[in-house]
């Protein structure tokens, strides 16, 4: 039976072979470094690790300082910073998976067991910051708001053997943890509270190892690809745009505005006043923009042609 339009979603789900379908064949196993820049960036990886535990200065760190108001909005930009940074966990040994599956070479293996460690420790990390603050908070306010925070579908793709594996990469790493990246870079800029700083500098440190490893992957085999492959990259980048960051994944002031959003928008300005490491529309605007004219300015000179993006506030991009 072939995938069609109008089956639902369960059907598709039926049907479509995953990499749990077929025999495992890792021989011959070689290590050679096929890829040295990524073989690099495991290696500082495994010498720039760090302990939410012992490496936060928690002691520094004095709620007091804030009003309950300030707490409350902290607290829950916090922990929907923690949403999105323990989604990433299971997307690593997905990829993993992948990889072996596939006989990638052994630099992406190696550094992918690093980057689960790293995502995990963003997501400890953040949920005890919103502990700090007051306790964490396990959902969206209001459950309309789930949709722009849910998983986005990448550890589902990757463990479909017919999704391309160049797509997923493109669109998760260099696309989306690209943004998070920047996002840290601003907030680093924006927070006044030293704890809260210290984390967001410590998460981003590990963000540009993320990033890194997608665009050295994508420069390594961009040659390779045919103009059919290339499209497929693009059409993955663009759904990711499209689908989970103009839809607020990222930042909440990009969602779709409902009663919902806007108690996660007034929340994320409350904290961003008070410097406890969020943002706000007009402040992260101009960053927004800028790097997803990075991003198209990059996959450009790989010859991955991204088109014009749009969102009510952000016009054409």
């Amino acid at each position: 039976m072939a995938l069609t339009r109008d089956m639902s979603e369960q059907q598709a789900f039926e049907i479509v072979q995953t990499l749990l379908d077929g025999p495992e064949n890792r021989f011959p196993l070689t290590f050679n470094s096929d890829l040295p820049r990524i073989r690099e960036l495991f290696h500082a990886a495994t010498r720039n690790q760090w302990d939410p535990k012992t490496d936060i200065e928690w002691d520094k760190f004095d709620p007091d300082r804030y009003t309950q108001e300030q707490r409350d909005g902290a607290r829950l930009y916090w922990s929907r910073r923690a949403w999105a940074e323990y989604g990433a966990i299971s997307e690593s040994p997905a990829l993993q998976l992948r990889f072996g599956v596939e006989k990638r070479p052994s630099d992406m293996q190696l550094f992918f067991t690093i980057r689960s460690q790293e995502e995990a420790r963003h997501a400890e990390v953040c949920h005890a910051m919103a502990e700090k603050l007051g306790g964490y908070i396990d959902k969206p306010v209001q459950q309309l708001f789930q949709g722009s925070v849910a998983t986005h579908g990448v550890r589902r793709a990757t463990l479909n053997a017919d999704v391309p594996l160049e797509g997923i990469i493109a669109a998760l790493v260099c696309t989306a943890e690209e943004i998070a990246f920047d996002v840290f870079k601003h907030l680093d800029d924006v927070t006044r509270d030293p704890v809260a700083r210290q984390i967001v500098r410590l998460v981003m440190r590990d963000e540009s190892r993320h990033c890194a490893f997608g665009w050295y992957f994508l420069e390594a085999i961009c040659e390779s690809l045919s103009p059919e492959q290339k499209k497929m990259i693009e059409d993955s980048v663009v759904t990711m745009v499209e689908k989970v960051e103009l839809n607020g994944y990222h930042s909440s002031w990009l969602a779709p505005e409902t009663e919902a959003s806007r108690i996660e928008v007034e929340a994320d300005r409350v904290a961003y006043e008070a410097g406890l490491g969020s943002t706000v529309e007009e402040a992260e605007k101009p960053v927004f923009i800028a790097t997803l004219k990075r991003i198209r300015e990059q996959m450009g000179r790989l010859g991955i042609n991204l088109p014009p993006f749009s969102h009510p506030k952000l016009g054409t991009i």
